[in-house]
């Protein structure tokens, strides 16, 4: 399932997510400067959030409370070093939360993802036009 966008169009794109999501544990995998945090902010507002959104990266984990989907966890695992340090915070239990979560760089802690977990690829094209894949595995 994929659909095609450029960033001015982002809620097209989040209402094609939106329809097509069908798991609460949701990884977003792209290059550097492909628009998961920007994906994942637009979805959030989409599910209206009603805590400010903003990138993990330092925190790794952003906690965030949504008027429809109930709980959200937000991680960034970019600067993960080894899965070791997703064990320490605690991820295993947030992924059994039946909470979302909503992973950027979640290859980084793929031996720890459960198995009903969904992949949004982000692929950028010509003219900066993005193309998202949802994977099921």
């Amino acid at each position: 399932m994929s659909f095609q966008f450029h960033l001015d169009q982002i809620d097209k794109a989040v209402d094609f997510l939106d329809k097509h999501l069908n798991t609460t544990v949701i990884c977003f995998d792209g290059p550097m400067g492909a628009g998961k945090t920007t994906l994942v902010s637009s979805l959030c507002q989409k599910w209206e959030v009603t805590d400010p959104i903003s990138s993990p990266t330092f925190s790794i984990v952003n906690h965030y409370q949504s008027q429809i989907k109930g709980k959200i966890y937000h991680f960034d695992f970019y600067r993960l070093k080894s899965v070791n340090e997703a064990l320490d915070i605690g991820v295993e239990e947030y992924l059994d939360s039946e909470n979302y979560c909503l992973i950027e760089w979640g290859e980084r802690i793929k031996p720890l993802l459960p198995s009903d977990y969904c992949v949004v690829n982000i692929e950028v094209n010509e003219n900066q036009l993005r193309t998202i894949n949802i994977v099921k595995t």
